[in-house]
């Protein structure tokens, strides 16, 4: 039997610190630890993959420590803490509420509310997808809720907020966890990688970052599915070929063959993405993308928005040099109408090829006008 470990699992943060990209709120609950000053139920709401969990475990065990740190983390020796990594202690609850929603899941958890701790100050129960509580099971919780034990904190979480009764809400301390952002687990990969002994390039795991789209989770699985394909060493194109991902290139090159309004090379560069294998849509809503990034490159204040390695940066500013803001736009609008028009259109193909010939043109057009 093997003994792998997922990295979502294997490196799971187990102190405040390690948490990434959620500095505010793991901040606010420290000096909440440390005044004394902690609520009785806490609401954390946030999209999947950000920490929501891991943070609740953390809280739960950093407030039970015996011998905490003098930066407030649980010190992973004294007998709370050990009973607690090795998942034996009895002062952490966890409940699932996307499978125990019903009002006697919720009376039995109550039941055991009254029972003080054996070991430690507090009894913690965290509830996760709390938002899946039938609204009989909500209402029969709103009483302990509101007035629960000395010893007794509650600890919710979920990913759709707006589900959730108002009377529970005004019941907790509610944290907003953000999307993290793509530089923050891109480093963070950076730190396994280095853990791992596997060398991966930066343009690489920055672009299993984006893919993740602000979910730390959705980049660990990402990088454990291009290291079993890669092994232990990652390249740009690797990711590329995995993630079936269209290429940076593909886009600069369209807009230069738009730039120098030659219609048979862009129809040629379009011809190459069919080819391959990808789709007419994903080609469509990056290049939109592409135009976005070239209009925020105009100004050297906006340039910092770009989520893109620093090579790759550079190359949207000097492209963005060369065009003007005013026919960016103008792209920008076929583009987007292109995009909205795709799912109805009978000739996708067509459509884009009609789209590509509209930016060839565009120059023309300015001309014209300026003529």
């Amino acid at each position: 039997m093997s003994d792998f470990i997922v990295s979502a699992r294997k490196y799971r943060p187990q102190t405040f610190d390690t948490v990434v990209g959620q500095k505010s709120i793991t901040v606010t609950l420290k000096n909440a630890i440390k005044s004394d000053h902690l609520a009785q139920a806490f609401l954390f709401c946030g999209s999947r993959g950000v920490g929501k969990t891991t943070t609740a475990r953390i809280l739960a065990k950093t407030i039970n420590c015996f011998n905490r740190t003098e930066n407030i983390e649980a010190c992973d020796q004294c007998d709370s803490c050990i009973s607690f990594n090795t998942g034996s202690s009895l002062n952490v609850y966890e409940l699932d509420a996307a499978s125990n929603n019903s009002v006697d899941d919720i009376r039995s958890l109550i039941d055991q509310v009254r029972v003080s701790p054996q070991l430690g100050t507090h009894k913690v129960y965290i509830i996760d997808e709390v938002h899946m509580l039938s609204t009989q099971a909500f209402n029969a919780f709103l009483k302990t809720l509101e007035e629960p034990p000395k010893h007794a904190i509650f600890i919710l979480a979920t990913t759709e907020k707006h589900k959730i009764i108002p009377t529970i809400l005004s019941r907790c301390q509610i944290f907003d966890f953000s999307r993290i952002r793509v530089k923050d687990i891109s480093d963070h990969l950076a730190q396994i990688s280095t853990k791992e002994e596997i060398s991966a390039d930066p343009e690489a795991l920055h672009l299993i970052a984006m893919k993740a789209d602000g979910a730390l989770r959705d980049a660990l699985s990402i990088f454990d599915q291009i290291v079993t394909f890669a092994g232990n060493t990652i390249t740009y194109k690797n990711v590329l070929e995995n993630l079936n991902i269209l290429d940076y290139e593909y886009y600069f090159k369209v807009v230069e063959a738009a730039e120098k309004e030659d219609i048979p090379s862009a129809l040629l560069i379009l011809n190459d993405i069919y080819e391959k294998g990808f789709d007419g849509h994903n080609f469509i809503t990056g290049l939109a993308e592409h135009f976005r990034n070239l209009l925020v490159c105009k100004d050297v204040r906006t340039a910092s928005l770009l989520e893109v390695p620093e090579i790759t940066q550079q190359r949207f500013i000097e492209q963005s040099k060369v065009i003007e803001a005013s026919r960016i736009m103008r792209a920008l609008s076929i583009v987007s109408k292109t995009d909205v028009d795709y799912k109805v259109s009978k000739n996708q193909r067509l459509l884009i090829e009609v789209a590509l010939m509209q930016l060839c043109s565009l120059k023309q057009e300015q001309e014209k006008k300026n003529g």
